[in-house]
């Protein structure tokens, strides 16, 4: 080994020890005769000492090294001098005097600061050369920190009687919601593999096999539109039992969650234990998300029952018609800002619920004394009963904002939602706070509209609960599927069910999805003759790698815990990828490109 140490394990009792490190130069000081070097590598920093009397050769190597060159520097071990120790450093009592130093490879400047966490810099240049921002201190604690993470969930289930089962990249093209990557078959001209959006059929046909317990860390692909905790590429924990209940893959999730936390941040604090668990209803009226951040508790409030009996004509017919009227409790929002600047907020909050699809936003805020009156343009419409049952509903005091809302469902969901990431950016929540919470109950299928069918909220595999499993026949937009998802600070962590098992009942759902038997045959044959052979009742879950350690990094997107990620476009420009393919390629695959014309814009 070129090293017999590291550069961030020595300390006062190694004193007089000779060592071997090896790692880049931090940092470079020359004071003449005397040349200081902060060695670095992944495990720390150390200062090296060259002397021009006692090793004129190093010295004169010393002298020539710049910032990222790498060296090989072998010395003894000292304490430093009295008052010259580096208490920010875990290696600072102690520096290395060195007797010989190597040049292992020259650098030229990077384009960057190496050794300064400067949040600055353009993230596309640290990704054009993403080998150098790999070296930064924050980078590498993130890499480490995805390790352990990965190797907690590994020994975790391990412990668990669990195994990991690796399963093909290379599969079959299937409707699963996202589009697929298409890989072509050069031995079969004409057809095409497709990389796995998730292993979830073969995890099934796994249960089929006996496997039991079956884990493994995959690698999933999906071409869709991208954004900050979405790649094309990304990792997932992907999980599956047999015999098991929601209920019992819920507590098992929960408890390595739990385990996670408390093991690899243990900085970090979990909001409650057991986790909440919410409707998925409950998650959309209050919340206006199945994805709710419950650090903070801006909740929409149905005050339909008074809004309908004020004099607010289009709150008086929207209740006539249906529909909901929600309210907005914003927490002494009124009593801090002028009059000037809470005309302002309404404003830009107005703008924001229309662009949310909303026709306008009403709003009240509340006075700081005893008799004073509700203010705003909608104040008038309610009397003096409504107004005290009013303030009850929502929990209103002095100085609180109040926000109306008040259209279809859908709308106001969206209006809700809105509002609450506007005033989270404001509140300045803590990142050390892990809000994890369970939303479950999720309906079985979502009505398409445009296709004029139902479409699966999860997926076609998710096993109805068993009390609404005979609306299958009837009123299947009343079903409910056996979902549940993992919900984390507003992201969603992983999510899971319990799985169809049973080929009569996966029948059912092919023409309410709308495809013909002949279809699904073609499609999932595979799955349906392998639930003839006694497939067990089994059920999992899969969570997002990527995403998880974003949170527990206090990253703001996955990017930044990703070794190697793509653009926000899908490309990687330090590989300059996806380029083109040699057209000797394209004719032995038998593919012709028709690509659509450049505009002249």
């Amino acid at each position: 080994m070129m090293k017999t140490r590291t550069c961030g394990e020595l300390r006062e009792r190694d004193a007089g020890t000779p060592v071997s490190l090896a790692g880049w130069v931090n940092r470079r000081r020359d004071q003449g005769g005397l040349i200081f070097i902060d060695l670095r590598d992944r495990w720390g920093i150390t200062q090296v000492v060259v002397d021009l009397e006692l090793a004129p050769e190093a010295h004169a190597i010393a002298d020539s090294a710049r910032n990222e060159y790498v060296l090989r520097v072998s010395g003894k071990v000292r304490i430093r001098p009295e008052g010259t120790a580096n208490p920010e450093l875990p290696t600072g009592d102690i520096d290395i005097v060195a007797d010989e130093i190597l040049i292992l490879n020259r650098s030229k400047t990077p384009p960057f600061y190496i050794n300064k966490d400067d949040g600055n810099v353009d993230e596309a240049l640290r990704m054009r050369h993403r080998y150098l921002d790999l070296r930064r201190e924050p980078m590498q604690q993130k890499m480490i920190l995805r390790h352990k993470t990965v190797k907690l969930i590994r020994d975790f289930l391990d412990a668990e009687d669990f195994i990991e089962v690796e399963t093909p990249i290379l599969f079959k093209t299937t409707p699963e919601g996202a589009r697929d990557f298409l890989v072509p078959s050069r031995l079969q001209p004409g057809m095409f593999y497709a990389l796995p959006q998730s292993p979830q059929q073969l995890k099934q046909l796994l249960m089929v096999g006996g496997i039991e317990r079956y884990f493994q860390i995959a690698r999933c692909f999906r071409d869709e539109d991208l954004r900050g905790d979405r790649q094309p590429e990304f990792t997932q924990l992907d999980l599956e039992m047999s015999f098991v209940e929601r209920e019992d893959v819920m507590q098992l999730m929960e408890r390595l969650a739990s385990e996670i936390v408390k093991t690899v941040t243990p900085e970090k604090r979990l909001i409650a234990e057991p986790f909440q668990r919410i409707l998925y209803q409950d998650a959309l009226e209050q919340y206006g998300t199945d994805r709710p951040d419950i650090r903070f508790d801006l909740r929409a409030i149905d005050i339909g029952h008074i809004a309908g009996r004020c004099a607010f004509p289009v709150f008086v017919e929207n209740v006539k018609a249906g529909k909901p009227v929600k309210c907005m409790r914003v927490p002494g929002k009124a009593a801090a800002l002028s009059g000037t600047q809470l005309r302002k907020e309404a404003r830009d909050l107005e703008n924001m619920a229309r662009r949310a699809g909303a026709k306008g936003l009403a709003y009240i805020t509340v006075p700081t004394e005893p008799e004073g009156e509700l203010r705003g343009p909608i104040g008038k419409f309610f009397n003096v009963d409504l107004k005290l049952e009013l303030l009850d509903a929502v929990g209103a005091e002095g100085g609180d904002l109040l926000l109306f809302m008040s259209d279809e469902p859908q709308i106001v969901y969206a209006v809700t939602d809105a509002l609450r990431n506007h005033f989270k950016a404001e509140l300045q929540l803590d990142d050390d706070l892990l809000a994890f919470c369970w939303v479950i109950d999720f309906p079985e299928f979502i009505w398409d509209d445009e296709h004029e069918r139902w479409d699966p909220s999860q997926h076609m595999f998710t096993m109805p609960l068993a009390e609404d499993l005979h609306l299958l026949d009837c009123d299947p937009g009343q079903a409910r599927g056996s979902q549940y998802d993992l919900i984390c600070n507003g992201y969603e962590v992983g999510g899971g069910s319990i799985r169809i098992h049973d080929r009569e009942i996966q029948e059912k759902i092919f023409p309410l999805i709308g495809q013909t038997m002949e279809h699904a045959m073609a499609e999932f044959g595979h799955m349906l003759e392998a639930f003839e052979y006694g497939a067990p009742p089994h059920g999992g879950m899969a969570w997002g790698i990527d995403r998880l350690v974003m949170l527990l990094a206090g990253a703001p997107n996955i990017r930044e815990v990703i070794a190697f990620p793509k653009t926000q476009g899908g490309a990687d420009i330090m590989a300059h990828a996806p380029s083109d393919a040699d057209g000797a390629q394209l004719k032995e695959l038998h593919i012709q490109l028709d690509l659509p014309e450049e505009s002249e814009d």
